[in-house]
């Protein structure tokens, strides 16, 4: 089966620009959040981890910290960007824990589920 990726365009209708390479994020592993029909998660909000979001995500059943080595995944640190989940992103927003973001990483289609209005809440570029 082939994977069509929606188009790469950020928020703003630009161009996505890179989340991280360092470690490597996005749903196909490419460093942006880039997102197409299959991820189900939407991981397409840039995020830049906090002590309080880690733990957040940690109680909520999705320990982004703990490193998986069998899965290649070393585990994240404070400061670390990170490709979220919009749902999961918007739910940390609701409990008062939601980490920063770069808009210009962000994928259009959080939109979808977060508004811009609260994006633009953390964000941490124009």
């Amino acid at each position: 089966m082939e994977i069509h990726k929606f188009e790469s365009v950020n928020v703003f209708g630009q161009a996505l620009l890179p989340c991280s390479n360092d470690p490597v994020t996005g749903f196909f592993r490419d460093g942006h959040c880039n997102t197409c029909a299959e991820d189900t998660g939407r991981h397409t909000v840039c995020a830049v981890m906090t002590a309080e979001f880690l733990a957040y995500s940690k109680y909520v059943g999705n320990d982004l910290s703990t490193p998986r080595p069998e899965f290649g995944f070393a585990g994240l640190s404070v400061g670390d960007r990170w490709c979220l989940c919009a749902a999961r992103f918007l739910q940390a927003h609701d409990e008062g824990c939601a980490p920063r973001v770069m808009l210009s990483a962000t994928h259009q289609s959080a939109l979808d589920i977060v508004p811009m209005r609260v994006l633009e809440t953390y964000a941490l570029d124009e």
